[in-house]
């Protein structure tokens, strides 16, 4: 059984510290304001309504206001997703659950009143350091969220298995677009992009289920795929073995850092938002250190505003706690910076595709809540369920409203002559990167 416990906010675990816990009362204010100001409406159980929505807006059932306030006055970052995975609130009947988050998402930088924000250390909690992506912490971690049932991820994503966002067809409307074909179009677009053809030596890190791999091989490629997670591992193996492929595809249950050799194309499709920012210099550094002479690396990376991920990277959010432990969204910027500074390579090509990224979860959840039976039997409960609908809703949020976005950048090495950080660069990278 796999479930995910919310304990009762403190105040109401002991009655006799109601009447001095302020902090909800203060967190009910601030909200109510917030709310003003957002094309939402928000409905309590005595009838009151709050918002700046019209008519038509979303609506937000306030189901357990006094037990909502306590969660959010006692840590913000989290207490919104737990409220929700404890039914303290939810989307009126007739509002999509992203639809009503995306209005938060588009003022997210501007909902706490700057004379607010001086008091945010005194709220905001620290990354645990247990979930540093040391060289066991990264394998706990990734194990934590893709190990969980491999037929809880089949139950919502599409036939090919893809846990990345899709590219679609902009000349066409979404709605008569299948989900495979354009998971399909995003990957042969990324293999494209490496450069990837018959008797490429190429990487893969983080394999997934082996989709890429497979599409690599199917170009004539041999490909060493690494991944940290068991059930993955497996049911890659499989799908390989069953396209024939096995004699070009090398699955590996492996950490980046222990990877050696030469290869022509490294890939890497949404898997640096679980380095974390202490361990981007050693990623960047072993894509630099195995890639041959004229090779190319292609990354498809989730990507926030450098000022926003500033501001957030070292405080724990719900998504950390419930979702992806150790991980964190880099921005370009960050990457551009890493890469200088300790690599001799450089971005030359960003395509950017933000909004195909929220249809591609927005397809995710209704196939997760349509199928939510078939999951139940894996051992999921009640508050799992709520969790992971809140999840897909929290990101699509995020990209329908441009706080995240995606891309697919490709790195070459800097050709420029007289860069000075080459040498020096070279010389500092590892032998074989693992510490």
């Amino acid at each position: 059984m796999s479930t995910l416990t919310v304990a009762q906010p403190l105040c109401l675990r002991h009655p006799a510290f109601r009447p001095l816990c302020v902090r909800a009362w203060v967190a009910r204010l601030i909200v109510d304001r917030m709310l003003d100001r957002i094309a939402v409406r928000a409905v309590y159980p005595d009838g009151t309504v709050r918002g700046g929505g019209g008519p038509d807006a979303p609506v937000l059932r306030i189901v357990r206001p006094e037990s909502m306030f306590e969660r959010l006055a006692h840590n913000p970052k989290i207490g919104l997703g737990e409220a929700y995975m404890a039914g303290d609130w939810a989307a009126a009947d007739g509002t999509d659950l992203g639809d009503l988050l995306t209005p938060f998402a588009e003022r997210v930088a501007h909902l706490v009143p700057a004379a607010l924000l001086r008091f945010r250390r005194l709220v905001d909690r620290r990354v645990p350091r247990w979930q540093r992506n040391t060289l066991t912490g990264a394998r706990s971690n990734i194990s934590a969220h893709y190990d969980l049932s491999n037929a809880l991820f089949g139950a919502f994503l599409d036939p090919g298995m893809t846990y990345s966002s899709a590219l679609f067809d902009h000349d066409g409307p979404l709605s008569n677009q299948d989900l495979e074909a354009a998971q399909t179009r995003k990957v042969e677009r990324i293999l494209d992009l490496a450069g990837v053809g018959p008797g490429s030596r190429v990487l893969e890190i983080g394999t997934g289920w082996g989709t890429l791999a497979i599409a690599a091989a199917r170009r004539g490629a041999y490909v060493t795929g690494i991944t940290l997670s068991t059930e993955q591992l497996q049911l890659a193996e499989k799908r390989v073995a069953d396209a024939g492929l096995a004699d070009r595809v090398d699955l590996r249950l492996q950490d980046y850092r222990a990877v050696t050799g030469s290869y022509d194309a490294v890939v890497s499709v949404e898997m640096i938002e679980a380095v974390g920012e202490e361990y981007w210099p050693d990623y960047f550094r072993t894509l630099d250190q195995l890639l041959a002479p004229g090779g190319k690396v292609a990354l498809q990376a989730i990507l926030m505003e450098h000022d926003r991920m500033l501001a957030t990277r070292h405080s724990y959010g719900w998504i950390q706690k419930y979702i992806f432990p150790g991980g964190l969204i880099p921005s370009r910027t960050a990457i551009d910076e890493t890469v200088e500074r300790h690599t001799t390579l450089a971005v030359d090509d960003d395509y950017r595709f933000g909004q195909d990224y929220a249809e591609t979860l927005r397809r995710w959840r209704r196939r997760f809540v349509a199928n939510w039976q078939s999951v139940r039997t894996e051992g999921f409960d009640e508050s799992f369920r709520r969790a992971w609908e809140y999840y897909l809703a929290y990101c699509e949020a995020g990209f329908a409203s441009g706080y995240l976005d995606v891309g697919q950048l490709r790195l070459t090495r800097d050709q420029l002559s007289g860069n000075e950080n080459v040498e020096s660069t070279m010389r500092s990278l590892p032998g074989a990167s693992a510490r």
